[in-house]
């Protein structure tokens, strides 16, 4: 599950690209059918940041279900709870904040992943191949300070209501 973690974004970009055309030009060679969802371009990039996301999202939400008390949810089945109320009305209110920190967390590290991105981009590059393409080719400019400016004041914000709604559902600062 850690794998991606320590794997560089170059090689597994590499990987995945590899993999990605293999299984389409098997299916081409074999069923005559152009699979283009796994040759290079935005859904492939997609494929290649899920597969790095996951584990980082699945480790901060695990993280907050060790401290979960389980006790909450069988008393409220004892009580005449359904499973999916439970689930609505327990569980889920218990993991919004480490679900919105996971949400963070994936959001900045998909930026941080520029390596993976840069291997399985094809002809439509997304927000971080395009904002590194200008800078390289023109510099800084007034639209790039922008959508910086507008990305951070975002992130900013989200952590600010992640902060509220820890303190909120947190038991221990609650009277």
């Amino acid at each position: 599950m850690i794998v991606p973690l320590v794997i560089p974004g170059v090689i597994m970009g590499i990987a995945i690209l590899v993999f990605a055309s293999m299984i389409a030009n098997g299916v081409e060679d074999n069923l005559g059918y152009d699979w283009s969802m796994l040759r290079p371009g935005l859904p492939l990039v997609v494929l290649g940041q899920f597969s790095f996301l996951t584990t980082i999202t699945s480790l901060v939400i695990a993280a907050r279900l060790r401290k979960f008390d389980i006790a909450l949810e069988e008393a409220a089945l004892n009580l005449g709870a359904g499973r999916f109320r439970v689930l609505r009305t327990i569980t889920i209110p218990y993991l919004m904040p480490a679900l919105v920190s996971a949400f963070i967390v994936a959001f900045l590290v998909s930026f941080e992943n520029f390596n993976t991105t840069l291997m399985l981009v094809g002809s439509e590059a997304p927000l971080t191949i395009t904002m590194y393409d200008r800078v390289a080719k023109v510099g800084s400019t007034p639209v790039l300070n922008a959508v910086s400016f507008v990305l951070d004041g975002r992130v900013r914000c989200a952590g600010a209501d992640q902060r509220g709604w820890s303190r909120k559902t947190d038991p221990r600062t609650t009277s």
